[in-house]
C-alpha cells in the first residue's frame, strides 16, 4: 500500500510540473514565421494555387505585420507578452488566409 501511495504521489508531482516545462519552451522566432509565410505564398504563386492578386494582398498583409513588429520592438526595446500575443494572432490569421486562398479552387493556369 505504501508503494502505491508513493507511486501516485510521484505521478502527481510529475503531472504538476509537466505544464510548466511545456510552457517554458521558447517562442518561435518571428523572423522564421515571416520567412515561412513568405515561402508558402511564393510556392502557391509558383504552382498556381494562388492568383497574383491574392499573393500580392497576402504579402501586403505580411509587410504590415512586419512593420508592426518593428514598431513594437522600437518603442520598448523588447517585445512584451501582450505584443507577442498580438503578433502571434496576426501571423496565425495570415497563415489561415494563405491556407484558405490556396485551397479555394481559384487557379492561375
Amino acid at each position: 500500500m505504501k508503494k502505491l501511495t508513493v507511486l501516485l504521489a510521484g505521478l502527481g508531482m510529475a503531472a504538476a510540473t509537466l505544464p510548466s516545462v511545456a510552457s517554458a519552451a521558447p517562442w518561435n522566432n518571428i523572423s522564421q514565421r515571416q520567412v515561412t509565410l513568405n515561402a508558402r505564398i511564393d510556392q502557391g504563386l509558383r504552382t498556381g494555387a494562388l492568383t497574383r492578386p491574392e499573393a500580392m494582398r497576402l504579402k501586403s498583409q505580411l509587410r504590415d505585420v512586419v512593420g508592426l513588429e518593428y514598431r513594437y520592438a522600437r518603442s520598448g526595446g523588447r517585445i512584451d507578452g501582450r505584443e507577442r500575443a498580438d503578433l502571434e494572432r496576426r501571423y496565425n490569421a495570415i497563415s489561415a488566409q494563405v491556407r484558405f486562398e490556396k485551397h479555394d479552387r481559384q487557379h492561375r493556369w
